[in-house]
């Protein structure tokens, strides 16, 4: 097991096209990284540099206390395992998984003890004989996980392993991955564009946007307290209501929709105001939570998910939309008025113009 350190690393392609921009992250030994973010943010490319198969333009790769900008793949000590599976379909599960260490030189005895120690890990002990194709999905990816397993690597790096997958297995499959990472204690960087599986999978996570790290920190910190509008709108489904606000001599109005009483008091002018489904309550007569927001919400739509709904509505007729989250069973009618509110210490504050977060909304004082 190793720690990794990147240091302003950056990646740029023929005509200055800059995919990844200056990024600079320490990996602690053991650790469970998750990489996020949209397509084409830079995440699969920064992985891939890690593990040596995309050349780094600038900046420098550490694996423990190795320098390894110039070391070639397969002598970097680390294991990869991709979304495609990638398994040898004329071999048998054991030797797919014996392949690598045979060419390394390993005795036949230890391949071996290796193979059956990750097939009783994986618990595919039952498959060893059997080719790639008489398996199922999950299965296959077990074998690419022992694959990785058995070369005892300082690093485990996922690309996206569970995209081929359907949606119970994926949920199954996390959780044998999260449980397995603990077991083995080895460090480990995940990509994924997924931000369910991050949040469950991460012991931190880096959230990436267009070649640059928004945000580094633990799940709920990301969730709680996130550092830009990029991160509000990704982390979290569904995702955190963002409400441009501006000042007007009335006081507080959403820059689309009315019927909103913003109680705050700042020397700005305007700014973005965000608030989570769950953390907007609906109330019965309509009064005002005391200090924090309160609004007139019309319901445009309704998505039962079972012991919760979505309620899709505007802040007043034709407004800004917002979501939010409805416990129990409760029935919502198309063109309903509702009377919702937030506690202050509910609110994020976002600045209009970088989309950074501002001070905690906590430190400024009820108008």
């Amino acid at each position: 097991m190793a720690s990794i350190t990147l240091n302003t690393v950056r990646k740029i392609y023929a005509g200055n096209v800059e995919a990844v921009k200056g990024i600079s992250i320490d990996i602690e030994d053991g650790e469970f990284i998750v990489l996020v973010g949209p397509s084409g943010c830079g995440k699969s490319t920064l992985l891939r540099m890690v593990a040596g198969l995309e050349d780094i333009s600038s900046g420098e790769i550490l694996i423990g206390d190795r320098l390894v900008n110039k070391v070639e793949p397969a002598d970097r000590d680390i294991a990869m395992v991709f979304q495609n599976y990638a398994l040898y379909p004329h071999m048998s599960v054991y030797n797919n998984l014996a392949y690598g260490l045979k060419n390394r030189g390993i005795a036949k005895s230890e391949i071996d003890q290796r193979v059956r120690k990750a097939a009783e890990i994986l618990e595919i002990g039952e498959y060893l004989d059997r080719k790639p194709r008489q398996l199922s999905g999950g299965q296959r990816q077990r074998v690419a996980m022992g694959r990785a397993i058995v070369r005892e690597p300082s690093a485990f790096l996922f690309d996206e392993p569970l995209s081929n997958l359907d949606a119970k297995l994926r949920v199954q499959m996390r959780m044998e991955i999260k449980k397995l990472q603990r077991d083995l204690k080895t460090t480990s960087i995940y990509v994924t564009h997924d931000q369910l599986e991050a949040m469950t999978l991460a012991d931190r996570l880096v959230v990436l946007n267009k070649g640059q790290v928004e945000q580094i920190g633990s799940p709920m910190e990301v969730y709680e307290k996130p550092a830009s509008t990029f991160v509000a709108s990704f982390i979290g489904s569904p995702a955190m209501n963002l409400i441009p606000m501006k000042k007007t001599a009335l006081g507080w109005e959403p820059e689309q929709g009315d019927g909103v009483n913003f109680d705050i008091r700042s020397d700005a002018s305007e700014f973005i105001v965000g608030l989570r489904p769950e953390d907007l309550e609906i109330l019965g007569d309509g009064a005002p939570l005391g200090a924090g927001l309160a609004a007139k919400v019309v319901v445009t739509g309704v998505e039962p998910v079972g012991a919760e709904s979505y309620i899709h509505g505007t802040l007043g007729e034709g407004g800004q939309e917002v979501i939010l989250r409805a416990a129990g069973k409760q029935h919502y009618d198309i063109g309903q008025v509702l009377s919702i509110a937030a506690k202050q210490e509910k609110i994020h504050l976002f600045n209009r113009q970088t989309g950074k977060r501002e001070e905690e909304i906590s430190a400024l004082q009820p108008a």
